[in-house]
């Protein structure tokens, strides 16, 4: 996954802006974002704050190690039946 370039923090900072009043279009032109951008960060990401962000993407990197895991378990057991098969 590609890494953001915007820290956990500037994200919040940037949300809380625009709460305060600032205009989306105007924010976005400042810090060099599309429009676009700003409505996935507050989707993904009002009503949080910087801890719980941080938490978030920790148990998101957990969950992807979890998945590679599994899937490379079910190679293993696929392989293993495979052999026993052809005996």
């Amino acid at each position: 996954m590609k890494k953001s370039k915007f820290s956990d923090s500037q994200i919040m900072q940037a949300l809380k802006r625009v709460e305060a009043g600032l205009g989306v279009p105007e924010l976005c032109r400042e810090i060099g974002i599309s429009t676009a951008t700003f409505y996935k960060w507050r989707a993904k990401f009002g009503g949080m704050d910087t801890s719980l962000i941080a938490r978030m993407k920790e148990l998101e990197e957990e969950n992807r190690r979890l998945k590679k895991m599994y899937v490379e378990e079910k190679l293993k057991a696929e392989i293993a039946a495979e052999y026993l098969a052809k005996k």
